[in-house]
């Protein structure tokens, strides 16, 4: 069961954002669209995993909320095929699965949130504005541009270069990066690094942000085992060196 906020019905500040939903228990799915298509988002449904990889290559929406049991492929395998084509919007995993491990497994792949049914619908709404500002409000950076070993970036166009090359991330993973780069030096708890990037009421654990350290160094660092730049201090957090 979901809860449903009331609303005015006026358009958001996301309202010309595209929500893609896939959720195969119709019910759930007609919640999910009225009350998104009631802040102003627009809306389309996929019922099977097939259906919704056929659906973000055809209109990349710019979020997707992905239920984990479904037919045809199951949100994991959906997940995992979207980020090994590169596709890096905001992907917030809905399931009836409140286990650690099903949350580590969707944060390692990419998923930018993950929220256990039966969930507060005026909270997923407002993950979901959360993660399109992300994607739209980067933390203000340093400078324009930064560099270390042989990875460039492009702060202002959120993009980043290792060896001249494109490194795909989600918003997420680039927000973490930056946090770390723009406190150089300065040792940062996890606790620290997930408030500045989630904010401060958003509910996490420490091995959310242990999921995204891993993911970074496995994009930017030449070996991940022995990191250059982003360094454990151990009992307390991270430090980026560079």
């Amino acid at each position: 069961m979901m809860d449903t906020p009331r609303s005015d019905g006026r358009r958001r500040l996301d309202a010309a954002k595209r929500v893609l939903v896939v959720e195969d228990d119709a019910s759930i799915a007609l919640g999910l669209r009225m009350n998104l298509e009631n802040e102003g988002y627009e809306v389309t449904v996929a019922d099977d995993g097939e259906r919704a990889l056929d659906l973000v290559r055809e209109e990349a929406p710019d979020l997707v909320l992905l239920d984990v049991m479904l037919p045809r492929k199951n949100g994991l395998e959906v997940l995992n095929t979207l980020r090994a084509e590169g596709f890096a919007m905001p992907v917030i995993i809905l399931s009836a699965k409140s286990g650690e491990m099903d949350k580590v497994a969707g944060l390692e792949l990419g998923a930018e949130d993950y929220v256990a049914k039966p969930f507060s619908l005026a909270e997923l709404l407002a993950r979901v504005r959360a993660a399109l500002r992300r994607v739209a409000a980067p933390l203000a950076p340093p400078r324009v541009r930064v560099s270390f070993g042989d990875v460039e970036i492009d702060v202002s166009g959120r993009n980043v270069r290792r060896g001249g090359r494109q490194v795909e991330m989600t918003a997420t993973e680039f927000d973490v990066l930056m946090t770390l780069v723009s406190e150089r030096g300065k040792v940062l708890s996890r606790e620290d690094i997930f408030k500045r990037v989630r904010g401060p009421n958003h509910h996490g654990t420490p091995r959310t942000v242990d999921n995204f350290i891993q993911q970074l160094r496995a994009k930017l660092e030449t070996d991940p085992q022995e990191p250059a730049f982003i360094q454990t201090v151990r009992g307390v957090g991270y430090r980026f060196d560079g």
